[in-house]
Parts: C-alpha cells; sequence; structure tokens
C-alpha cells in the first residue's frame, strides 16, 4: 500500500474527501508552500472524458477566480492532473484550490434546527445578497443560489460558494443542457429558468428569495416533485411566509413576497435594494415603494395553505438531485413530462408571438467586430434593444466580440446582449523610480506594456539626480491596461529656490532652504528701515531653479549709521610776544637755544642762519 500523499501542482497535498456534488469532489487539502489548509475541488474522473463537463468546470474556475469579496469562498489556484483509470487510459483532471471554511451549510443548519428567527433569516441574505451584489457588479451570475452553497462560519459570517454554473453575463444563453436537464436546482428556481429563457442578476434574487422563505418558515415557497416544483415557479403565487410561521413580521413578507414576483421586472432589480429592504425590515423603517405595495399580497381569503402537500421539514433529496447518483426510473418519467411541457409552453410562446398581434420574430443582424456605437444603432434599427456588456479582450478597445443572440430570429424589440472589448486584463504598473529611462521603458515592456512615453517636463526632485524615473502616471501601485498611455516623470535634478522668504528671519529662512536642499551664507546689507533690521530683504535666485545643495545668499538688513556733521573751526597758532611774525627754519636750521639767548632781540631772528647761531 502507497501511503505517499497525492501531489498536484507540485504543492497541494490531497487529504481526505470532504463534499461531494453533481460534478466534483472536494478534498480538504494542504497547500506546502503556504502551510495553510485549503479545499480542493476535483472533477470526478468518470467526467473528465466528457467535453461539456470539462467546459462547465473550467468557467467554474475562470468565474470564480475573479471574485475577491469576503462573503465569497475565495479561489486561490487552479490546474489539472492526469489520472490513470481502469485499463490503463490517462484523464486530464481539472482541479481548483479554494479557501477552506470552518463552519456548516445552510442546508445543515436547517436538516437540524428546521428554521430561524425572522432577524437571523434576514441577516444571513443579506449576507447572501452582499455576495450577489459584488458578483453581478462583477457581470457573474450565480444560478444555482441555495442552501447548500452558502456557508455560516464559526463566527457567524456568511460565505457563498460553488459558482460551478456561472458565467459571465454576457454569455448567458438558455438554462437547458443540451438533453434539455434544468441547470439550477428545482425548490429555488427562477420562473426564467425554468422556462429555459435567458437568466441575469435577478434571477439570483428570485433564488435568494426562496431561501429567505425556507429560512423563515422551514419550507420552500413551493414543494413536490422536480417537475411539479418547475409548473409551479412559472405559474403559481407563492403564500407569505407567516401563513406557515405566524411569527414573520408584514414587513418581512413583503419583502420576501417582492423578490419572488414572476416577472422578473417585478421584482427587485439589484441585489443592493433587496438588501437594504431587509434591513428596513429588521430596523422597523418604511420600506421601498415597491415591496410596500406587495404587503399583504398573497394571503389567502380564507386563511388556508396553498393546497400542495408540504414535505416533512428537512432537506428533500429528489428535490435537488444534481446528478451525483443515477435517477429512479420515476424521475426519469418526470423528467420526460417536463420536457413535453417545456416543448408544449416553447410551442405556445410561438403561436402566440405570430397570431397576428403585431409582434413577430426579426433576423437578428450580426454585429461582431462593429464597434459599440455602430453596433447599437444597427440593433436600434433592426428593432431590438441593444445591451452592452464590457468584457477583456485582446479585441480593440470599443470593438463588438460577441453578441448572444449570434444569429437567427428573435422577438422584435428582444434584448441583444452585446460584449464590448475593454481591452486585454490590466496588469500592476511596477515601481520605477531611481531607474534610467531606458531600464523603466524596457521594464514595462516586459511587463507587458505597449503605449509608453516620457514627460515633456522633468520634475523638480532632491532625491534623484537629473534624467533618473521619479514615478510615473498612473502611480506604482495600480493597474493599466497594456495599451493604455504610461508616462515615465523624469527627475530634472533641479529645485526651486523659495521665493517667500522676504521679511522673515535670518534663521526661519535658512530652515526653509535646508528643507528645500539648499545650503545658505549670510550676507548683511545697510537699510534705513528698522521694520528691516534683521529681517531677510532679499535671496539670491529667489523663485528660480538651481542645482541641488547650491549656496544661496540671504541678505539681512543691519541699521545704517545717521550722517556725520563736520564745523570747521580754525584755531590759531599761540599768540607771540613778538611784533613781528617770521617764517619758521626747517627742522635742519632749527635753532636749539640756550636759556640765554631767548631773551635776544627781535632784530636777530630775521637774520641770515649764519648770524643767528649763537656763539658759546
Amino acid at each position: 500500500m502507497n501511503d505517499t500523499p497525492r501531489i498536484l501542482g507540485g504543492r497541494y497535498e490531497v487529504g481526505e474527501l470532504i463534499g461531494r456534488g453533481g460534478m466534483a469532489e472536494v478534498h480538504l487539502g494542504h497547500d506546502t508552500r503556504l502551510g495553510r489548509t485549503v479545499a480542493i475541488k476535483m472533477l470526478r474522473s468518470d467526467l473528465a472524458r466528457d467535453p461539456s463537463f470539462l467546459t462547465r468546470f473550467r468557467r467554474e474556475a475562470q468565474s470564480a477566480a475573479g471574485l475577491n469579496h469576503h462573503a465569497v469562498v475565495a479561489v486561490y489556484d487552479s490546474g489539472e492532473d492526469i489520472a490513470v483509470e481502469t485499463g490503463g487510459a490517462r484523464v486530464d483532471v481539472p482541479y481548483i484550490v479554494m479557501e477552506y471554511v470552518e463552519g456548516e451549510t445552510l442546508r445543515d443548519i436547517l436538516d437540524d434546527e428546521g428554521k430561524l428567527a425572522p432577524d437571523e433569516a434576514a441577516r444571513i441574505t443579506m449576507g447572501i445578497l452582499s455576495a450577489l451584489d459584488y458578483s453581478h457588479e462583477k457581470g457573474i451570475v450565480h444560478r444555482d443560489i441555495k442552501p447548500a452553497n452558502v456557508m455560516l462560519t464559526r463566527g457567524g459570517s456568511v460565505k457563498v460558494m460553488d459558482f460551478g454554473i456561472a458565467r459571465a453575463l454576457a454569455d448567458t444563453a438558455a438554462t437547458m443542457t443540451s438533453a434539455q436537464a434544468v441547470v439550477g436546482t428545482a425548490r429555488y428556481l427562477s420562473p426564467e429558468q425554468a422556462q429555459g429563457e435567458t437568466v441575469d442578476a435577478r434571477s439570483d434574487l428570485y433564488s435568494a428569495g426562496c431561501v429567505l422563505f425556507e429560512l423563515l418558515t422551514g419550507r420552500t415557497p413551493f414543494v413536490g416533485e422536480p417537475v411539479s416544483l418547475v409548473y409551479q415557479h412559472i405559474t403559481d403565487q407563492p403564500q407569505p411566509p407567516s401563513v406557515y410561521e405566524p411569527s414573520v413580521p408584514p414587513a418581512m413578507d413583503a419583502v420576501t413576497l417582492h423578490s419572488l414576483e414572476k416577472p422578473r421586472g417585478s421584482r427587485y432589480q439589484h441585489a443592493g435594494d433587496f438588501r437594504a429592504d431587509l434591513q428596513r425590515a429588521r430596523t422597523g423603517e418604511p420600506l421601498s415603494a415597491a415591496a410596500a405595495a406587495t404587503e399583504g399580497a398573497g394571503r389567502p381569503m380564507d386563511g388556508e395553505p396553498h393546497a400542495v402537500p408540504a414535505p416533512a421539514v428537512g432537506h428533500d433529496p429528489t428535490a435537488e438531485y444534481d446528478g451525483s447518483h443515477s435517477p429512479p426510473r420515476r424521475t426519469l418519467i418526470w423528467v420526460a413530462a417536463v420536457v413535453a411541457l417545456l416543448a408544449a409552453i416553447l410551442g405556445i410562446g410561438y403561436l402566440v408571438m405570430n397570431s397576428g398581434d403585431g409582434t413577430k420574430l426579426t433576423s437578428v443582424p450580426n454585429v461582431v467586430n462593429l464597434t459599440q456605437a455602430q453596433a447599437i444603432a444597427t440593433l436600434k434599427s433592426s428593432g431590438f434593444a441593444p445591451s452592452v456588456h464590457k468584457v477583456t479582450n485582446d479585441a480593440t478597445i470599443g470593438q463588438v466580440v460577441s453578441q448572444d443572440p449570434s444569429s437567427g430570429d428573435a422577438r422584435a424589440g428582444s434584448t441583444v446582449v452585446i460584449d464590448v472589448s475593454s481591452g486585454p486584463d490590466a496588469l500592476p504598473i511596477p515601481d520605477l523610480s531611481g531607474q534610467t529611462v531606458d531600464q523603466a521603458k524596457q521594464a514595462l515592456k516586459d511587463a507587458g506594456f505597449t503605449n509608453v512615453s516620457v514627460s515633456s517636463q522633468q520634475v523638480p526632485d532632491t532625491q534623484y539626480d537629473q534624467g533618473v524615473v521619479v514615478s510615473t502616471t498612473p502611480a506604482s501601485g495600480n493597474s493599466a491596461n497594456p495599451s493604455s498611455p504610461l508616462i515615465l516623470n523624469v527627475s530634472s535634478g533641479q529645485v526651486t529656490v523659495p521665493s517667500d522668504l522676504r521679511g522673515k528671519s535670518s534663521s526661519a529662512a535658512q530652515i526653509e532652504l535646508r528643507a528645500a536642499h539648499l545650503g545658505a551664507t549670510i550676507q548683511a546689507v545697510e537699510t534705513s528701515d528698522p521694520g528691516q533690521v534683521d529681517k531677510v530683504v532679499r535671496v539670491s535666485n529667489a523663485g528660480q531653479k538651481v542645482a541641488v545643495n547650491s549656496i544661496i545668499t540671504i541678505y539681512v538688513g543691519i541699521l545704517r549709521p545717521p550722517a556725520s556733521t563736520f564745523t570747521s573751526t580754525v584755531t590759531p597758532p599761540p599768540t607771540s610776544t613778538s611784533t613781528s611774525t617770521t617764517t619758521s627754519p626747517p627742522p635742519t636750521s632749527t635753532t636749539t637755544s640756550s636759556p640765554t639767548s631767548s631773551s635776544s632781540s627781535p632784530s636777530k631772528s630775521a637774520s641770515p642762519p649764519t648770524q643767528g647761531m649763537s656763539t658759546p
């Protein structure tokens, strides 16, 4: 016996079987790379050779992988494994790796408890609607909302799982397989699904209404064999939940019945509207006008419930047959009957459409490869109502890539869904700061971007040298289509000198210059204005771009001293005792007089030098 665990994709260890559905088996698994517990859904090997099952299973992986919401069971990975059948045949078996949720399905809870309190029933349904609101925004219809596909975690959080028959809105076709078997579970099937019509988001809301009904009462709106259920969904009006559970308040009756309107245009149009009314019903606020109009509707005059035998409380496996076991002969007879019934309905519909009431079948024009505007104009001119659905595609943005119906005849005035390309899947924009322009261009090319340009205006930056990439537009961390324009913002290697420093103190000016990665030198300049003393009078290169770390001169005012007043005062020489003034001889002729010569007569002072010398 080989005890080596089975490994998928080189990292997922397959554990015990924890669930089985119509298409697949679910195993407990272990992600050996991240060390976490996962759930692994594997297509049953006996179905892996069937192209239709393979297509549905792969579609599940593709649809669910695009959903990232707290109320949706996350899909982590997908792939294919090779299984060897008896006889040696090798079969590619697809698998999906999902979030492992610890908790119980609503099916298990209802089987154990029968029904829930109205407030708890509303809370859980609001969680389902939160997931549907998100998936519908993404263009995905679940198509199989039922208690078995809703889990409650240990903490009470709602998780919707198994988008196994979900398809993008624009890909929706009839809800019948080639064998005319109803896709979905009969007790929760919308009228349009039961009739094989194209489904949309409102079909999920009808199914959610059926789940709400069962949470409130312990039974679905209609009961019986699958064929009987299909017929009831198409023709019968449901009773208010309070008929089966008197504790259900009138407001909750109204919300439930409004969600179960037969014409999809009469029921809730958006999951958010349904959810908002449930919250109003919980808090006692007035309901929306549409829901309020149904309050009291559907109650029988005599108060008796619908004359369909009620099943025992709990899960009716016959009503939810999903193909996991061979159907009994009785069920096959009923399936044959429903095929005949549906054929009759379709035949009657054809007669009605062509019975002379003015509504005829018209040839649907082919608008694939036209632009959105051209396609809309073509369809309108042919009498159809175009509905645009954006899809990611390699085709030119705005080009129609498919349509539904694609050809043939359709009722005049009916809707034709066109898929319009929004371009390829968005790619994450890498962080290119610090790279050269050539390096950044190559990195974007390698990432898949094809429309890259360099900004004509360089960006002042203090971190990077001139010519180095500073950022991108759109910024890194965002996503963009490969053909979307991406702009590289390049550093100029320069900064702008602050131009608003006048009147500030020199210290404040220096702080601002340092913040701009500039140095400063201070120079005093005289001013006669006392208000400019110790203030910045001007700054060199103010408002101009300069290299990083340039030295900027700050001119600071100092008070100019007052102008000096000069008075010319002539001081005369000392008054001489002699009667005449003579010019003193040069120093060499200075006469050093002794004390006795001091009384010489004045007449001798004018004598020539040789005559003026005293003889000792």
